[in-house]
């Protein structure tokens, strides 16, 4: 809230967010200003009052918020409508994809690269579906040549992971829609331990913002009862592709360490030939391994 409070009719419009959240999660503007009983420049203005770009971003994180309060079933119900499930998936994600381009703060992308690549140690958490996206970032970030890894196997090791922070490390914890509860607990014992915690998440829950020196907002709602990894993923690749460009001598080392390693193995299928096979990456095969490719990581 603004340290002098909100005028009157914006007041009324946060009235409606707090006592109809499912009709303000879904309806338009001009159905929220029909409610409040003012007209949408207000509703505008009252979502910039509330320090967000507007009311897209501010209804974005209502909505991940009021699904969030709904069990699996009731969230599939919400989304339940006619027409091709598969279809509306796909529109979905371009839509997500779309809005984390338009929102793409690359401050906040370039702050977490430089911590992971400044510290210690990163410990990434992830777990149930969202673990896929802490496997992507670990697995790309010690590709790049930084000791990152992903924690997916449960609380057992994430309590024993999280007893290994130190002041020196970075905890990143992502996490979507009504949130882990171990998750929230190991950012806050990290931050507790002086680590600098980052969390990526599609609502800033005081639970874990609290924690965090910053929480990345991505869109993960779906169209049925799970929420969709798509906009967090390219957000993780965003991060590491930042993180590559921080020092591109270490991270070409450490690619090329890692495909003579798979070429003494002979892990891959299909190998490089020509100037790779003798020691020089080309450009296709880093991007090869950067895409996931290492065998026995999985």
């Amino acid at each position: 809230m603004p340290a002098r409070g909100l005028r009157p009719k914006s007041a009324a419009v946060v009235d409606v967010l707090v006592s109809q959240p499912r009709q303000a999660s879904f309806g338009s503007t001009g159905d929220l200003a029909r409610l409040a009983g003012v007209n949408v420049a207000t509703v505008t203005r009252t979502a910039q009052a509330l320090g967000f770009a507007g009311w897209p971003a501010l209804q974005q994180e209502l909505r991940a918020r009021y699904l969030s309060s709904l069990s699996a079933p009731q969230v599939a119900e919400e989304h339940h409508s006619a027409g091709s499930p598969a279809s509306a998936s796909l529109r979905r994600d371009l839509d997500s994809l779309a809005l984390v381009n338009r929102r793409f703060d690359e401050a906040e992308v370039r702050a977490v690269a430089e911590a992971v690549a400044a510290a210690r140690r990163t410990t990434v958490i992830a777990d149930g579906s969202y673990a896929a996206v802490g496997i992507a970032f670990a697995h790309n970030a010690r590709l790049a040549g930084y000791d990152v890894h992903a924690v997916t196997a449960g609380d057992a090791e994430l309590a024993n992971a999280t007893a290994k922070i130190t002041g020196d490390d970075v905890l990143v914890a992502i996490s979507f829609w009504r949130l882990y509860e171990s998750t929230v607990r190991a950012a806050n014992e990290a931050h507790s331990r002086g680590a600098r915690v980052f969390a990526i998440s599609d609502a800033a829950s005081p639970a874990l913002a609290g924690a965090a020196e910053r929480v990345l907002m991505v869109p993960a709602e779906g169209v049925t009862f799970f929420p969709s990894l798509t906009a967090g993923m390219a957000l993780v690749q965003a991060i590491v592709a930042q993180l590559a460009a921080v020092d591109p001598a270490r991270t070409n080392r450490s690619i090329e360490a890692a495909e003579a390693m798979w070429s003494r193995f002979e892990l891959l299928h299909r190998r490089p030939t020509g100037a790779a096979a003798r020691g020089r990456t080309e450009p296709g095969s880093a991007g090869a391994g950067l895409g996931g490719e290492e065998p026995g990581e999985g």
